[in-house]
């Protein structure tokens, strides 16, 4: 997981932390973070990322994301 937690931070300026699952080698929760003013710009860079992570990292499936503006 860390190499993709890397990446994540590098691609995306966000950060990465895994908050679950850490007993499990074939299954983590991610939690990604990003803080701005701008809330329609916070949705769009988070809405990116499970594509993304589909896209570049093909053994990776995504089973679940959730978005949350506070």
């Amino acid at each position: 997981m860390k190499p993709l937690i890397a990446r994540l931070h590098r691609q995306f300026n966000l950060s990465v932390a895994e908050m679950d699952a850490q007993d499990r080698w074939s299954e983590a929760v991610l939690a990604c973070a990003l803080v701005n003013s701008d809330h329609k710009l916070i949705q769009r860079s988070l809405q990116i990322v499970p594509t993304w992570i589909e896209q570049h990292w093909p053994d990776v499936a995504v089973t679940d994301d959730h978005l949350e503006l506070i």
